[in-house]
């Protein structure tokens, strides 16, 4: 198992579009982060405005950037017949799909920190120098912005093992969160409250909609997402030819 964690890892590693995801990720992070460090910038409506820190479905928008980590890690493979070769290398394709999994997880949870806390440092450095912000409640806030990030590319992850390829699920998951769930919310609040982009902003404590789901509803129905997902990617992983 160690030599096909280690081949898997040095395969997503060696990836030039990892790498421009995640760059393009923290990137974005830390725009929205320097923009909304104050309450300057607002958008409009009643009131003044909302200042654009409290604008839940903007400041997470770039995980759906970073969901393409995943859905590469998965995707690539299906690239030029790559998966033909990876199984003539580990022909177990349950021990194959298991490094694939936790090779994905391990590096989307490792690249999330890396794009997510930087901003959040940026964004909340007045608040944490003023010591209207504790640490811990920042730690608690970053370990929450990792895990839907983390979260949401293992997502992207298996819905790419069901499509065979990165794009589709790259696709579904920006339309649901910039259409469906902006389009439905007020008619159907109890339903997009349980879809993954509803989920992911209820977990990370910006929340949205009438019904929005608590921070630890929100997680586990994300989880259930993500579990649900991969059960079906595994078994249409070791059934379906390469």
């Amino acid at each position: 198992m160690s030599a096909v964690l280690a081949a898997e890892l040095t395969k997503v590693r060696t990836l030039p579009s990892a790498w421009a995801v995640v760059g393009a990720a923290l990137v974005a992070d830390m725009v929205l982060a320097v923009l909304a460090r104050d309450d300057t910038l607002r958008l409009a409506g009643a009131d003044g405005g909302t200042p654009l820190g409290q604008v839940g479905s903007l400041m997470l928008a770039p995980v759906y950037v970073f969901a393409a980590l995943g859905a590469i890690a998965a995707g690539s493979e299906y690239t030029g017949g790559q998966l033909r070769s990876s199984l003539l290398a580990t022909p177990d394709r349950a021990r194959s799909f298991r490094a694939h999994l936790a090779v994905a997880a391990g590096v989307s949870a490792a690249a999330a920190l890396v794009v997510v806390a930087p901003a959040y440092l940026v964004q909340h450095a007045g608040a944490l120098g003023a010591g209207t912000l504790g640490p811990r409640d920042a730690v608690t806030a970053v370990l929450a912005l990792v895990s839907a990030y983390t979260l949401v590319s293992v997502l992207a992850f298996g819905f790419a093992v069901l499509a065979r390829g990165a794009v589709v699920p790259l696709v579904v998951l920006v339309v649901a969160a910039l259409l469906v769930a902006p389009t439905l919310r007020g008619a159907l609040p109890q339903v997009i409250a349980l879809l993954p982009q509803d989920a992911a902003l209820s977990a990370v404590g910006t929340p949205e909609g009438p019904d929005a789901l608590t921070r630890g509803a929100g997680l586990g129905v994300l989880t259930a997402w993500v579990a649900a997902c991969v059960a079906a990617a595994s078994v249409t992983f070791a059934r379906r030819d390469a």
